[in-house]
């Protein structure tokens, strides 16, 4: 066996300088992406190597393959060596003492610890602010996390965390192959932050020069043939770790110059060398078997281990055992650990962090194990099992892992399912299901251990975020016929709820549901919770006195069950009823939500309440109350650890700051929430709405159709009804503003249809103004009418300030359309004053447009003002194309407008007309286009648009990117 130095680094000078440039100017992402073998690691410790010595601290940690329920255990693994660069505990932030368990080598060096919280998630918050405010301290730092694609879900989020909020002195480094995974390293939940730097390393296989340059100096010659390098290539891939193997299992003394073909007869006889195990094995038959017998427990152990529990796994001391006991576990030892040493001398193993030895690579790993015969595999995981199983704190995880392998049943399914409830007891979720599915996915898995594991996977996936394979899990569960009655209901029930509410699919939930419910006959408390969860009028395509009953239905059972977590969730679902129809009553039950109750679980559904109420009252118009509303719920979902809530609170803020006029950096904070909300379509859908409606107030049309159709309107009878109906009445007016009237009265039809069946119809402040001036517009005046009539009777005595504005902005519309001009004015002069008072200025602009054309008509020239001031209002909020359609009716009139001066001005100098047409040439639109969306003529458009390119210095229009 040849000892080679260790590689040095080839072919990536380039990706090197830019790792370099990243690491140095913090706040900074870096990923690092390459399959095995790449050199991830190599290229990532390169860049370390070359900082300025004590410059920064460098943190290291480490994601497994096997992996046990410790959330966020690289991070910590990285943080427990910072001790010598932490400040005095007195000068930490004191959220850092809530580190003191998961950091017991620094314990002394933090702050107190504060006071524990009753729920692990409302844990996990505290806990990730600690760890920021802990990485600020010692900064500037590099937090490396090797092998990402190995990660948790709790790491992910910690890192997502930390990569959206980073300190400003900290770079985060992140190694990861893709194995066949579409999505980010991160997870669609990542967005890169404007001012950090965010850099991606995409490592490719060595071309031949780079095998060339990589072989010689580890063989250190200049002499390759090309023929040599060529079949080196062309048998490694220029995969540098298969390169680096075949090379060190040539002859410690390879063939010189004299011979140039004699490297290429040395690969023959190395076997198949394009495979890593024909390498490995080689290397392994120049170890003595002590030293053999360590790589192969190493190798089946799979995870870096400590020495004990390699020699204890290798096995091995029969013919040492003749002089006694005592004798033979000492001989044993010793000749493991000399094993060890040759085999880590001989760089077959390496070292690991914390006294942990194994093999520098998986490749390598499962080269060895793959190689060892079947009977000695199952016989090293019987000797895993026994030796884990005697630790202190046993890994539960690999425990079930090594049982499994060894074809022990019984103690996989044992260890498998405490291995889960650990997990979920630390709020480890993510984890337990993955160890749920992987038992279930399991052929071998009998019968009737089937069932407690179900029932358990689907009570952790319905307060988790992973969904795809829970639902078809339990899907074919429930296709077969050994789960009981009462367990198929519970199992169905939750089934219902991860459709309806991770996975967005209430038209696939609800019938799941409305089952579970059928088999719950025997269990109250659970068929309470399916009722009430019935009960919410948003969803389905039930009217509200279905809806009313089922509420009824749900509170009966739960007078019933002495249960305060029950009773609570039941009342804030009424209070979320009561709110979003305008009853009257509706503060009145939220103000019996038990806020001050002591028990956790009980405030969590309180939380929720104040975020449903939230989304609820800024429907029906009521924005004071609304942030009211938020804002405690949002400090109970942090007390309480109720995420999930407070995701959709994040989501209906964005829809409340469009409503009330608050659109400055509102598309970019709404395009990144959506973004990290992919995976839970249901948060989504507010989002989409609000980018909708802003791609709809400038003129981008396609854009606008677009997010309309992802907001419920692909499928509106599975939607959410408010926001369906919402999106509705900008795709009318959509319609109308590109003279495409039979579109939108075909639209309107159906919303309005949607509407009558719910029977909700203050959600119609959204759709009824449009559907009117569409009805009218066509021609529909009678139809107009008696729309507008059927609203008014259906929010009479509602608590719904919007849609009482909506309702004097419908009526100026139907006026209007009859030549009823000073009725016209009236009615959208007051539509204007309670817009405004709401307030909803955007809104309140087209009323005002309206009373400005109404009183144009009338021939009051005075109107023209109220013309202007739209215009004004318009522009402010950023409704270009409606500012743009009034500018264009007072020029039309003789009145001259010219655009608002002054302000910052973009790239190179431009107005904020040049702006405008940037923008909508930066989306690709033709010159004839946008003039139509800016109400300009053609030439007037070729104009600006020519100033741009010379004020930006481009040639052509396909080089204008879209000013900020």
């Amino acid at each position: 066996m040849s000892i080679l130095p260790p590689p040095p680094l080839v072919g990536r000078a380039a990706e090197l300088r830019a790792l370099i440039d990243a690491v140095t100017r913090p706040p900074a992402v870096a990923l690092v992406e390459g399959e095995a073998g790449i050199g991830k690691t190599r290229l990532v410790r390169a860049a370390l190597d070359r900082l300025p010595s004590g410059d920064r601290a460098v943190l290291l940690g480490y994601c497994h393959q096997i992996r046990e329920p410790f959330p966020y255990g690289p991070v910590f693994e990285a943080l427990r060596d910072v001790g010598e660069r932490l400040p005095a505990a007195n000068r930490l932030n004191p959220v850092t003492g809530a580190l003191r368990g998961h950091l017991p080598e620094l314990a002394g060096a933090l702050p107190p610890s504060p006071q524990p919280l009753d729920d692990p998630r409302a844990e996990r918050h505290r806990v990730f602010r600690a760890i920021r405010a802990l990485l600020a301290a010692v900064g500037p730092a590099v937090l490396v996390v090797e092998d990402l694609h190995w990660a948790d879900d709790g790491t992910l989020d910690l890192l997502r965390f930390l990569a959206g909020q980073p300190p400003r002195g900290l770079a985060v480094v992140a190694t990861y192959r893709r194995d066949g995974s579409a999505g980010p390293p991160l997870g669609r939940a990542y967005r890169h932050q404007p001012d950090t730097a965010n850099l991606v390393v995409r490592l490719a296989p060595l071309d031949v020069s780079g095998v060339a340059g990589l072989a010689g100096a580890l063989l250190e010659r200049s002499d390759l043939s090309p023929g040599f390098v060529a079949r080196l290539h062309e048998r490694t891939a220029g995969i540098p770790f298969v390169v680096e193997e075949l090379v060190r299992s040539l002859p410690a003394s390879p063939p010189g110059a004299d011979d140039p073909d004699a490297l290429d007869r040395a690969v023959d006889r190395a076997g198949v060398p394009l495979l890593l195990r024909e390498a490995m094995a080689e290397r392994i038959a120049g170890l003595s078997p002590p030293a053999a017998r360590a790589v192969r427990a190493a190798a089946v152990l799979r995870l870096p281990a400590s020495e004990h529990l390699i020699t204890a796994v290798g096995g091995g001391c029969a013919g040492a055992s003749r002089a006694g006991p005592d004798s033979a576990e000492t001989d044993f030892t010793e000749t493991g650990s000399a094993g060890l040493a040759e085999a880590l001398r001989a760089g077959v193993l390496h070292e690991h962090p914390g006294g942990r030895y194994g093999f520098r690579h998986a490749l390598a790993q499962q080269a060895v194990y793959d190689a060892v015969p079947g009977p000695e595999r199952r016989s090293a995981h019987v000797r895993a099992t026994a030796a884990l199983a005697a630790m202190d704190a046993p890994p539960l995880v690999q425990l079930a892992f090594h049982a499994r392998r060894a074809g022990d049943t019984e103690a996989w399914v044992r260890h498998g399912t405490a291995a889960a409830q650990q997990a979920a007891a630390l709020g480890d979720t993510a984890l337990a299901i993955e160890v749920i599915e992987g038992m279930l996915d399991d052929p071998d898995l009998p019968v009737r251990g089937r069932g407690p594991l179900v029932l358990m996977l689907s009570r952790f996936a319905a307060t988790g975020l992973s969904h795809q394979r829970v639902v078809r899990l339990l899907r074919q569960v429930l296709r077969g016929d050994f789960l009981s009655r009462d367990v198929r209901g519970e199992v169905r029930l939750n089934l219902g709820v991860v459709l309806s509410n991770q996975a967005g699919d209430a038209a696939a939930g609800r019938p799941e549901i409305m089952a579970a419910l059928a088999e719950l006959s025997d269990r109250p408390t659970l068929a309470a919770r399916g009722w009430a969860s019935m009960a919410m009028p948003e969803w389905g395509t039930e009217s509200l006195a279905e809806h009313a009953e089922w509420m009824a239905r749900a509170e009966a059972l739960v007078a019933a069950a002495d249960n305060p977590e029950l009773s609570a969730a039941v009342l804030a679902n009424r209070a979320s009823f009561a709110m979003t129809t305008g009853s009257p009553g509706a503060f009145d039950v939220a103000a019996r939500l038990p806020v001050a109750d002591p028990r956790t679980a009980v405030r969590r559904e309180v939380a929720r309440a104040y975020c449903n109420l939230h989304n609820s009252a800024t429907t029906v118009g009521l924005y004071a109350a609304a942030e009211r509303f938020a804002r405690d719920g949002r400090r109970l979902a942090l007390e309480t650890g109720a995420q999930y809530p407070a995701f959709l609170l994040d989501a209906s803020v964005i829809r409340r700051e469009w409503l009330t006029g608050r659109w400055d950096g509102l598309r970019d904070r709404a395009a990144s929430l959506a973004e990290s909300a992919t995976e839970t379509p249901l948060i989504a859908v507010d989002l989409w709405l609000v980018l909708g409606l802003l791609a709809l107030a400038t003129g981008e049309w396609e854009e606008a159709v677009r997010q309309f159709r992802r907001a419920g309107l692909d499928a509106p009878d599975a939607g959410n009804v408010p926001i369906v109906t919402a999106a509705a009445g900008g795709l009318v007016d959509l319609h109308l503003a590109r003279g495409m009237v039979d579109e939108a009265v075909a639209e309107a039809e159906r919303a309005v249809v949607r509407l009558r069946r719910k029977g909700v119809w203050v959600w119609g402040a959204s759709v009824v103004p449009s559907a009117v001036a569409a009805f009218a517009g066509a021609g529909r005046i009678a139809m107009a009418a008696e729309l507008v009539d059927e609203y008014a009777a259906g929010i009479a005595g509602r608590i719904a300030p919007a849609a009482h504005a909506a309702l004097d902005a419908a009526g100026g519309a139907l006026a209007a359309a009859g030549a009823r001009y000073a009725d016209a004015a009236a009615f959208f002069a007051r539509a204007r004053e309670a817009y405004a008072a709401l307030p909803q200025p955007y809104a309140a602009a087209r009323a005002a447009e309206g009373e400005a054309r109404a009183g144009l008509a009338l021939g009051d020239g005075a109107a023209a003002a109220g013309l202007r001031d739209a215009a004004h209002w318009y522009g402010r909020l950023g409704a270009t194309h409606d500012a743009a359609r009034c500018r264009r009716a007072l020029r039309d009139i003789g009145v001259d407008v010219p655009l608002p001066r002054g302000g910052r001005r973009g790239a190179g100098g431009l107005s904020q007309r040049e702006r405008e047409v940037a923008r909508l040439v930066a989306l690709g639109r033709t010159n004839r286009e946008i003039a139509d969306v800016l109400f300009l003529s053609t030439r007037t458009v070729e104009t600006h648009v020519a100033t741009v390119l010379r004020k930006l210095g481009v040639r052509s229009r396909t080089q204008i990117a879209p000013p900020a």
